[in-house]
Formats: C-alpha cells, structure tokens, sequence
C-alpha cells in the first residue's frame, strides 16, 4: 500500500494511492497515518478493505492536491550519518565502528513538495536523499532477526542540512539538522511488502535539473535491520517513529569547490519505489 495524508498544512486528512493513481480517502478507517494505525493488526485491516469503495479525492497528487508528510504525529526523527561508504570518503571521513545517531526536531517535517527554507543568515545549506524507515510495532531490545517485523514501512526524506551549524559551530550535529523545513517527508508511506528488497533501490537528487546525487542503498553499511535492532538498545521505538538511514555520494559540501543552496533553487529527488519530491529552496 501507499499510504499517504493530504490537504493544508496542520489539515491533512488520511488517505491512499490506488492502482490507478487516484488518491482514496481513508477517513472512515483510521483518522490518521499515525501512531496505532501503523501496527501490523491496523495495516493488515486496512489491506483488506475495499478500496474501490472508498471515496476518491479530487485533484491530482504533488501537482493540485497538496500531499503532507506521509507520517503524523511523529515522536522521534532519528538519523544515522556517514551510512554510505562511498558518501564517508567523499566527506573525508572513516566509516565509523557504530552507527553515528543524530536528530532532526519533528518540527523540521514539511509535506514532500513544499518550499525548504534557508535559515537567516545561513552560508551552506545542503541537500541529502535518504532512505527513511517508519516504526509499526514499537519495542526495545529488538533482536536484528526481529526487527522487520517493527517496521511498517518506507519513504523518501530530504535531509536537509546547514553544514556550518552542523561541524563549525561546536557542539552536536543537531543544530545544523533541525531547522524548520529541513525534514521533508513522503510523498507516501510505501508498506514493506509492496517494497521488496530494501537493500537494493536506486536513488537520486538534482538541482535546477543537474544531477548531484545518483546512488543505492546498497551500498548502505548499517542495514535496516541492524539499525532498528541497534537504536532499541539506546530508546524504546514507537509506532510512527521515522529513522532516516543516510545518504550516498553527490552532497553539496562534496564538490569541488562546495556547492551551497541560495535561493530560488528546485530540489527534485526520489527512491525507486518510494516516488519523489519537488521542494523550491526560498529565504526564510
């Protein structure tokens, strides 16, 4: 299934991507892609209905219908850094021993086509696709052969980044991570069973239509699994958590010399599988 949420910001409403494209509103069934209705009992009910019989929304999505984020009500936005080794030796860096964990605030999540804004002030804002898991079932302690059973899904993040605030100011990673904008998500939470193999799906990022970014997850070296089993030994999961596993080669801080977001720029990016996301980079 490609479960999605549609309508203005802080409005969306549930919805679904038929077979043929048209969206189908969930509303009648779950009262949001959030929280409980990621469970595996919730998506299992939700599989089975007739979807024919649902009512369709008007309105094309990412073009006149206005998709949210795929996620509501999201308690924790984790990232793993320097997942990619091709990613790690263009930034210069060691893949290191464990994972790197980081945070985006929640308050960072946009719709997967809305604007992304420059922070004042900002020099190096930077661009990242990455492949994000969504939590179903919760837990903590998760054995690694366990862990695709807490998994609901996947989508598309922007990992939006300011790279002075995030290595020149001191301190964590986060501060460059969590501006306002910084976390697009969606356009749709594809379930893991209309996924398939995770491990081997192509991704790609271009700006003003030149293509920095041209990659696959398979050269992920944390897996989903492994991570899911490695941040439940740190934090209980939750149903709607979203983790946001890395991202490969073509950054912006990789040219040669730096290329940086401006202004008036559109990002275009997407994961086989997963669709894709338009944003407008404007000034805050």
């Amino acid at each position: 299934m490609k479960l999605l949420r549609y309508g203005a910001p802080g409005q969306e409403k549930p919805g679904l991507l038929d077979d043929t494209n048209l969206v189908r509103d969930l509303s009648s069934l779950v009262s949001d892609i959030a929280g409980e209705s990621l469970l595996p009992e919730a998506l299992d009910k939700l599989s089975k209905a007739d979807i024919a019989a649902l009512p369709v929304v008007a309105g094309t999505p990412q073009e006149d219908l206005r998709l949210g984020p795929c996620v509501g009500s999201v308690g924790k936005f984790i990232c793993i850094g320097l997942n990619y080794s091709d990613h790690a030796a263009e930034s210069g860096l060691e893949v290191p021993p464990e994972p790197v964990v980081f945070n985006k605030w929640t308050s960072a999540i946009v719709g997967p086509d809305d604007d992304v804004e420059i922070p004042r002030g900002s020099q190096k804002t930077d661009w990242e696709v990455e492949l994000a898991i969504v939590i179903g079932k919760g837990g903590r302690y998760i054995e690694e052969a366990d862990a695709m059973d807490h998994v609901a899904g996947f989508c598309v993040v922007n990992d939006v980044s300011e790279r002075e605030y995030q290595i020149e100011r001191s301190g964590t990673w986060d501060k460059g991570k969590g501006c306002d904008t910084f976390g697009p998500l969606g356009p749709w939470l594809v379930t893991k069973d209309e996924v398939g193999d995770f491990n081997n799906l192509d991704m790609w990022l271009e700006v003003d239509g030149k293509r920095y970014q041209n990659g696959s997850s398979s050269t992920m070296v944390y897996k989903v699994p492994f991570l899911v089993s490695y941040l439940s030994k740190f934090m209980s999961l939750q149903p709607g958590d979203v983790i946001s596993t890395g991202t490969p080669p073509g950054v912006g801080m990789g040219q040669k010399p730096p290329v940086y977001l401006k202004g008036g720029e559109v990002m275009t990016l997407g994961i086989d599988k997963l669709g894709s996301q338009t944003q407008k980079v404007v000034k805050a």
